[in-house]
């Protein structure tokens, strides 16, 4: 392989929404379509050449706003991909999110029952995704899609979430959100810590060499696998006010509230991070994005009297601390963008509104990547030798979660941690590259 300075990736047959962050701000939509007729199917992926942008050209003045198409294994099914075919890509694909429901940690309220309809549901065949900085452009781009689609009588619209930034930036919970992305070798796209080595494009797009050495190319035949990638969207809950009612229970003043919610995340709201700034909030510094990301934990705070080792970011990314295993091997791409209206501050009652995140991880392995990141560190603590604690942001302790905070002489343990985060339903997709969409369009046909 060619070395990292002369590699590059074939941005021309990659789609622009799996190597893009979102801009800022943003507006977005995610439709899920149903695929009643095959040859309805083929045409809107022949269609989609219209609509979905390649990851080339970033200097374009339309590059941040974008339009994916994904399909879940029931979707490439619904389009008569060969049985070869279909059996080629990995189990926890073709098995799907909702029969993952375990593995995953989705029970209780998280099951799969208790999902929004259709999601869940083997009749969600195809993803799309817009983002865009402004109103006025995803409306465009929306528009270029809905005209490839809603001519076609085998195609049926079935579900849409309409996502948008929240003031500062900010997810429910009130913290600044979409700091940090990886940096991917071969992209040109920069990453947001400059202390991280980038990393292999194996492991976020498929044909590549990965951080292992392997080519993730087993998807049959290479030119339906390779430039794609695979992605998982959540719908997430956010319950706001009972996570405002938390930190006011275990609070003697709102000095300490603010500290208590920076501990549980990793950083203060406004984006700053506690192994930068540990006794008090930094604003500028949160929203300088050449430096809200330059830290790492190992040399200056391994025990962890800065950033607890539990909070939600450290799980999500150990760095450089000791930790079981390997934390490049499961890096990942991990997008959020806020969903329903916020909830006005200091308001400690629910009213009822539906808000939270639309999550989306990207990715070559769903196994070694999204899956054991959210079993093995999420929901789990061994890997930092904490036990079976959960993340206290979005893992399910349903009232029974703990989580310590290092401090001299000794550690605080705070109990009874409520579930603040609730699955609503979600499914795992392929994001084709832009020649394997010809690929699928061409199914069937004999000339």
């Amino acid at each position: 392989m060619a070395s990292e300075a002369g590699f590059k990736l074939e941005l021309d047959d990659i789609q622009s929404g799996a190597l893009r962050p979102r801009p800022t701000p943003y507006v977005g939509t995610y439709i899920l379509l149903r695929i009643d007729h095959e040859e309805d199917g083929r045409e809107l992926m022949r269609r989609a050449s219209a609509f979905v942008a390649s990851a080339a050209h970033p200097e374009s003045p339309v590059s941040n706003t974008w339009v994916s198409l994904s399909l879940s294994f029931q979707g490439l099914k619904a389009l008569g991909v060969p049985q070869d075919s279909l059996d080629s890509f990995p189990v926890e694909f073709q098995q799907g999110m909702a029969a993952r429901a375990k593995v995953l940690g989705d029970t209780g309220e998280n099951s799969p029952e208790n999902w929004e309809k259709p999601l869940g549901t083997p009749g969600v065949h195809v993803v799309i995704t817009a983002i865009s900085p402004d109103q006025l452009h995803l409306a465009s781009a929306l528009e270029r899609a809905r005209q490839a689609y809603k001519q076609l009588r085998g195609i049926t619209a079935i579900w849409r979430q309409n996502v948008h930034v929240m003031p500062g930036e900010k997810e429910p919970f009130g913290f600044r959100d979409g700091i940090s992305h990886p940096a991917i070798e071969g992209s040109a796209i920069p990453g947001t810590n400059p202390n991280e080595q980038s990393i292999k494009a194996g492991d976020f797009i498929l044909g590549y060499p990965d951080e292992m050495g392997a080519q993730t190319t087993s998807v049959r035949p290479e030119i339906l696998g390779r430039n794609g990638s695979y992605v998982a969207f959540r719908k997430l809950h956010q319950r706001v006010a009972e996570f405002r009612k938390y930190l006011k229970s275990i609070s003697s003043c709102g000095e300490e509230e603010e500290l208590i919610a920076a501990k549980m995340m990793g950083r203060w709201r406004s984006g700053a991070p506690l192994a930068r700034c540990p006794l008090h909030d930094d604003p500028a510094l949160g929203a300088d994005p050449k430096r809200n990301n330059d830290f790492l934990y190992k040399q200056d705070d391994s025990i962890g009297y800065k950033t607890p080792p539990g909070s939600h970011i450290r799980r999500m990314n150990p760095r450089d601390s000791d930790v079981a295993g390997v934390v490049r091997l499961h890096r990942m791409i991990r997008r959020g963008t806020a969903y329903g209206p916020p909830l006005p501050d200091g308001v400690l009652k629910d009213d009822g509104q539906d808000r939270g995140l639309m999550f989306a991880f990207i990715g070559a392995h769903l196994g070694r990547q999204f899956e054991f990141v959210q079993q093995q560190w999420l929901q789990d603590a061994e890997f930092f030798g904490d036990g079976d604690t959960k993340d206290p942001i979005a893992g399910t302790a349903g009232g029974t979660g703990m989580f310590d905070i290092p401090q001299r002489p000794l550690r605080r343990r705070l109990k009874g941690l409520p579930q603040f985060v609730i699955m609503r339903g979600g499914e795992y997709c392929f994001m084709p590259g832009l020649r394997a969409l010809g690929w699928l369009a061409a199914l069937g046909r004999t000339d």
